[in-house]
C-alpha cells in the first residue's frame, strides 16, 4: 500500500522526536519515497544526518537552500507532490501553529499549502496535551479535515502517565496503509 507513495514526514521539537527515526526507516522498507521536514526546535532531539541516510533524501530545515545564491525550499512544491504529510511527533507549538494559519516554519508553510491527506501524531506532556488551548487546536485541524490520532496514555518523559505520548511508529504505517487502502478501494 505504501510502495511508491510520497511521504512527507514533519518531525517537531518533542522528546518523541526519536521515533521519528524508526517511523522514516518503517516507511523506506514499506516502498515510500520520504522527505523529511526538521522545525527548528526538532533539531535539538534528532540530527538530519541520521534522518537524512535513512530517508535517503537530504533533509529540509528552512525556507533557504543556499541564502547567497537565492535558492529557497519551494513549499509549493512539497504540498504538491506529496501523497500524505504526515506529522510525528506534532508539538503543542506546531499543533497552534496550524490551526491558526501561522508561518515561520517550513513546515507551516508546507501544512498550509498541502493539497494532500494531513495526519497528525501529537506529542506532549500531559498537562500540555490537556489544556484546553491544545485541546482547541486538535479539534479545530479536525474541523480542517486533517487526521488526528489519538495520543496514547502511558508513561511520559516527565513521569508522568496518561495521554501525550506520540502513537508507535509501527501503528502509524498500520493507519497509513488503511488509509491508502481504503483510497484504492473506493
Amino acid at each position: 500500500m505504501l510502495q511508491g507513495r510520497k511521504i512527507l514526514v514533519g518531525v517537531c521539537g518533542s522528546i518523541a522526536a526519536y521515533k521519528s527515526v524508526f517511523l522514516v526507516r518503517l516507511l523506506v522498507q514499506a516502498g515510500a519515497e520520504v522527505q523529511v521536514i526538521l522545525t527548528p526546535a526538532a533539531t535539538g532531539f534528532v540530527t538530519p544526518l541520521t534522518l537524512g541516510t535513512l530517508s535517503k533524501q537530504p533533509v529540509l530545515q528552512g525556507f533557504l537552500k543556499d541564502e547567497r545564491a537565492g535558492e529557497w525550499h519551494n513549499h509549493v512544491h512539497l504540498g504538491l507532490w506529496a501523497d500524505a504529510l504526515v506529522v510525528a511527533p506534532a508539538s503543542a507549538n506546531t499543533l497552534a501553529h496550524f490551526a491558526n494559519g501561522l508561518c515561520d516554519t517550513l513546515l507551516d508553510a508546507v501544512y498550509l499549502s498541502a493539497r494532500c491527506p494531513v495526519f497528525v501524531a501529537p506529542a506532549m506532556d500531559l498537562d500540555m496535551y490537556q489544556h484546553p488551548a491544545t485541546q482547541g487546536n486538535l479539534q479545530r485541524l479536525r474541523q480542517y479535515g486533517n487526521t488526528v490520532w489519538n495520543s496514547p496514555a502511558g508513561e511520559l518523559a516527565s513521569g508522568l502517565n496518561g495521554p501525550g505520548r506520540m502513537l508507535e511508529p509501527e501503528d502509524i504505517v498500520q493507519e497509513l496503509k488503511g488509509f491508502f487502502q481504503l483510497k484504492i478501494e473506493n
